[in-house]
């Protein structure tokens, strides 16, 4: 059941910003988002990330353009909502939870905030982010994912049509991350649009659904995550985290070597069995540095994941040593990262058919 209720299906968020700074810095951004699911804002330290979400939150001086979120206008030539009226939750890197309260009391305090109330919400969120046994508890009493999963409940006690969330996980050491990045997943159970800035590959990887990369103040890409990610040209600058994300089914056990098949639109790939129930749908991260290529598909290898491609790219990669090698592989793509010498060894060209032999992957969701 959802939590809020759901949105037309042609709901789109709409953010149009142009601001400059005295420093050289501005930020000029246009874009057409999903108007629900998670949409991930990527990019390096200085990249205008922060600042495209205090725009989107009223929060930056100065900001002018449009910015309508499922039909409501927040912000164009004649309107400029401040931001107690817009209707939206923030969660920041660090919880900014009320100190002198229990985490029940910033949990109250989030419910008066509602434009309208809903007996059985708390209940649920507070399930959702498994946090029924810390409510007694103030802020100093909880550990840092704890603390997090606390402001994300308050965010969404007050019913946003927006969720902003500013590198939530960024404080947080990596088993905390660990902790609290399954709780996150659930926030698509919201049906509500989140704008989730992230430097992180790994997090966008596993939560996003579609992918905005940043760089300089400016958009330089923007569509699906499975798509962009498999792109050579989004400027992500991901080095040895480069790889393609893909979306695929379980739809075999093999209980004897403890693995699974699981299909997706470019074939099959065996992974190691997590548990996951055959149907199961899981996002797959394929890395680049764990994709070879071969001109003939060979029995005599410990790669089991062999897959037949068709070279449709090659870019020089970040490395001088190294190319990418953009590959189709049915009706997806992924990425292999080669070394130039091999790529000229095996005379790589667009068009070429080959094989691409898959070393690992990682289920990512």
């Amino acid at each position: 059941m959802s939590l809020i209720p759901l949105m037309a299906p042609n709901d789109r968020i709409e953010a149009r910003f142009g601001l400059a700074f005295g420093s050289g810095f501005g930020l000029q951004v246009e874009l057409d988002l999903p108007g629900r699911g998670i949409t991930a804002v990527f990019g390096p330290s200085g990249s205008g990330k922060t600042t495209l979400l205090r725009c989107m939150a009223g929060l930056q001086e100065h900001a002018s353009g449009v910015f309508r979120v499922n039909g409501d206008t927040w912000l164009d030539d004649t309107r400029d909502l401040p931001t107690h009226r817009r209707p939206l939750g923030y969660v920041f890197q660090e919880a900014s939870l009320f100190p002198h309260l229990t985490a029940a009391g910033n949990l109250d305090y989030a419910e008066r905030r509602a434009p309208v109330s809903d007996d059985g919400l708390r209940e649920r969120v507070v399930g959702l982010m498994g946090i029924g046994d810390l409510l007694q508890r103030k802020p100093a009493e909880l550990s840092g994912g704890e603390r997090q999963r606390v402001a994300i409940a308050r965010a969404l006690l007050i019913r946003p049509r927006l969720l902003l969330m500013d590198e939530p996980l960024a404080s947080l050491d990596e088993p905390r991350k660990r902790e609290i990045l399954p709780y996150l997943e659930r926030l698509g159970e919201f049906d509500l649009p989140v704008i989730y800035v992230s430097h992180s590959v790994t997090e966008v990887a596993r939560l996003a659904d579609h992918l905005v990369v940043m760089e300089a103040g400016a958009v330089v890409a923007s569509g699906p995550l499975t798509e962009l990610m498999s792109r050579l040209d989004t400027r992500m600058h991901l080095g040895e985290d480069a790889g393609a994300v893909v979306d695929a089914e379980i739809v075999e056990r093999d209980e004897a070597w403890h693995l699974v098949r699981a299909r997706f639109d470019g074939g099959e790939l065996w992974l190691r069995d997590g548990g996951d129930a055959i149907g199961e749908h899981l996002r797959i991260r394929i890395l680049a540095r764990d994709v070879s290529v071969a001109l003939e598909s060979h029995d005599d290898t410990s790669i089991a994941n062999r897959l037949h491609a068709t070279v449709d790219e090659l870019v020089d990669d970040e490395d001088a040593a190294f190319l990418l090698v953009g590959l189709d592989v049915g009706n997806a793509r992924v990425i292999a990262r080669v070394t130039k010498r091999s790529a000229d060894h095996l005379g790589l060209e667009v068009g070429q058919n080959v094989w691409a032999q898959i070393k690992s992957v990682a289920v990512v969701r």
